[in-house]
């Protein structure tokens, strides 16, 4: 619910993927140092709220929720009439600035309807018309610092970078007894495993993830968790078939929340790239990732428990227009991915030193 402050009025657009809207974070919170007495909204999408959730730096989430591919649309503002009406709400909240982090045309078209003074956004797809403070992308940095840049460029000072994630005790409390039912002693090593990706040509292969955690059993007396959606469960069966000892199972069972405080209980997270990658580096959890079409320099894990593993070809990274600029290898990935290999992963984790 809306409150009232008798500071500036601040909207934040940056909605849609559970990834984008953890690396809002840092912004955020040095929004806040910087106007401690502003009322701030933040747009995002109704699914990826939920890795947000405890956040102290905002004082209200506002849903949009269009029609989209994406599998986290509700589709709450379908016709042109729910688009209008969102609109509307905006402009009757009398916004003095708006930040534009998304750097869609759209994004930037919501910022100028709602009527704010002040729009700072990215000078992209010809939309520097709509803000009053247009702002360079670069794809040469991570996107927690082009996010900061926004900040910058409207004269505001950046003091730190580092992401947050806030658990609740009745998640906690889950995670005990999560661990505690499998039969997971305190002091036994939990390595959790993510082998899978909402766009399947950025997964490393099942079978190559099983492979490491056969020898992450083997060389750490380690406890394995599987993390995963529903749509994961059917590679539960050839998991279960050639695991040497069972693995602890998080596929599908448990939700975005319950799947972050059993996150936090890992000592070490080894995925591909993935929304599950940013909830663990929210967490401070040392995690591994591995990276094939998509640039770890812009989306890449952000922390400093945080590692990758890439084999950079001369088209890396790749506009991930799966296979228009190369082709597949005979098993179906991007070369650049199928250059991985489990020892290229195992010495990766050596270094970690967990």
């Amino acid at each position: 619910m809306e409150c009232e402050k008798a500071g500036k009025r601040i909207l934040v657009l940056r909605y849609r993927f559970i990834g984008d809207t953890i690396l809002t974070i840092p912004f955020l919170r040095n929004l806040r140092r910087a106007e401690p007495d502003a009322y701030i909204a933040w747009v995002v999408a109704p699914g990826s709220s939920d890795v947000v959730q405890g956040i102290p730096y905002v004082d209200e989430l506002l849903f949009w929720d269009p029609v989209t591919i994406h599998a986290d649309s509700r589709g709450t503002h379908k016709t042109l009439g729910d688009k209008l009406g969102f609109i509307r709400d905006l402009r009757a909240r009398r916004f003095d600035k708006v930040y534009v982090l998304k750097r869609s045309f759209g994004s930037a078209l919501m910022a100028f309807l709602s009527g704010a003074g002040k729009r700072i956004g990215f000078a992209t797809e010809g939309r520097s018309f709509l803000l009053t403070t247009g702002v360079p992308y670069r794809h040469d940095q991570h996107e927690v610092q082009n996010f900061l840049d926004l900040l910058r460029a409207d004269g505001i000072s950046v003091t730190d970078d580092h992401l947050e994630a806030w658990l609740s005790s009745e998640e906690r409390h889950f995670a005990d007894r999560f661990f505690e039912e499998a039969g997971v002693k305190p002091e036994e090593l939990v390595i959790g495993i993510h082998p899978f990706a909402a766009n399947p040509p950025r997964a490393w292969h099942l079978d190559n993830f099983i492979e490491l955690a056969r020898q992450l059993q083997e060389r750490y007396k380690a406890r394995i968790l599987f993390l995963g959606g529903p749509r994961d469960q059917e590679a539960l069966p050839a998991i279960r078939s050639a695991m040497k000892n069972p693995p602890l199972e998080a596929v599908g069972t448990t939700s975005l929340r319950q799947t972050m405080a059993l996150l936090s209980r890992c000592r070490l997270l080894v995925c591909n790239d993935s929304g599950i990658m940013h909830l663990a580096a929210s967490l401070q959890v040392p995690l591994v990732a591995l990276f094939g079409p998509q640039s770890p320099v812009k989306f890449g894990p952000w922390g400093d428990k945080c590692r990758v593993v890439s084999q950079q070809f001369p088209c890396s990274p790749c506009k991930q227009r799966f296979f228009t600029e190369c082709e597949p290898s005979p098993r179906g990935k991007p070369m650049c991915l199928e250059g991985i290999t489990v020892d290229h992963i195992i010495e990766s984790i050596v270094n970690t030193h967990i």
